[in-house]
């Protein structure tokens, strides 16, 4: 049965009302456009909605019926509405990023509080992955956007924003003074000791791939989960350690560690706000994409 949806609606105020004229008046047409709703939707239930009467109308026992689940499913209907207008207005919603520790850290924490103080009520969701990770989530639909850190293997298809420049070093602490200063070939990285990021981080791909290029490839002496503890290593003198950086920039200022220099030196990489041209963003996630990507203008 292939009722419109819009004889209901004028059945429910109709209802609501107790009058056709009164009907017409809150929605805005003629009383005879009322009444043909009416006589449509009696048509095509087969039964009678209303008695009318000098002062409006009655609901007979089956409107009585119907207007119970009518009330219930235009009621639903009317608060969805509601609920997508505020949505609209981020008066609610959310928003659902994927991040690693260094672009959460280093890029996108002071757009968060930024946005946070200006719509309170969104919630936001932030999925704290490695880049591989997050371009999976994004892929899958899971994630608004995602912040991550080249090298980027894309999927689908993904748009790529640059919005920072990173550098990455080797960093080393007292136990390796005999270094400082030295314009070092790659290969000595084969003979130290070295503490390099888990395989599943683009650092560590950027890393590999890097030395490879030069005929160098690193047993690492440690493999560890966050570039912090990779900077906490290093300075405790437990090897050389790789990581972007800004991790290591208050060490680095302190004098607790010093910077490795290279006959070829590690070229910059970009962090980039990645999107997915194929999935529907919620429009909180619009909102702070635009703070995040204008900022960069």
């Amino acid at each position: 049965m292939d009722i419109s949806l819009e004889y209901y609606r004028v059945f429910y105020q109709a209802a609501r009302l107790g009058s056709i004229t009164l009907a017409a008046e809150y929605l805005c047409v003629s009383q005879p456009a009322v009444s043909q709703a009416v006589k449509q939707l009696e048509t095509a239930l087969n039964c009678r909605l209303f008695v009318r009467a000098s002062k409006g109308v009655h609901l007979t026992q089956e409107g009585e019926l119907l207007y119970g689940y009518v009330e219930r499913g235009l009621g639903m209907i009317l608060d969805g509405e509601k609920t997508l207008r505020r949505m609209q207005d981020l008066d609610t919603g959310e928003v659902r990023i994927g991040a690693s520790d260094m672009t959460l850290q280093f890029y996108l924490l002071p757009y968060l509080e930024e946005f946070h103080e200006t719509y309170p009520n969104v919630k936001v969701i932030v999925s704290n992955a490695p880049t591989p990770e997050t371009m999976k989530s994004l892929h899958e639909g899971k994630i608004d956007f995602g912040v991550v850190s080249a090298p980027v293997a894309a999927q689908g298809d993904a748009r790529l924003i640059p919005v920072r420049e990173i550098q990455d070093v080797f960093v080393a602490g007292e136990k390796f003074q005999h270094l400082r200063g030295k314009k070092l070939p790659c290969a000595i990285l084969g003979e130290l000791p070295c503490i390099l990021l888990e395989g599943n981080t683009s650092t560590r791909a950027f890393t590999d791939s890097w030395l490879e290029e030069r005929g160098v490839k690193l047993a690492p002496e440690f493999e560890l989960a966050t570039s912090d503890m990779v900077v906490q290593f290093a300075a405790r003198n437990m090897g050389i350690g790789c990581v972007v950086e800004d991790f290591a920039r208050e060490k680095l200022a302190s004098g607790q560690l010093f910077c490795l220099e290279f006959e070829s030196r590690m070229p910059s990489r970009q962090m980039c706000v990645a999107t997915n041209r194929e999935s529907a963003m919620s429009p909180a996630g619009r909102k702070l994409l635009e703070m995040l990507v204008g900022a960069c203008k």
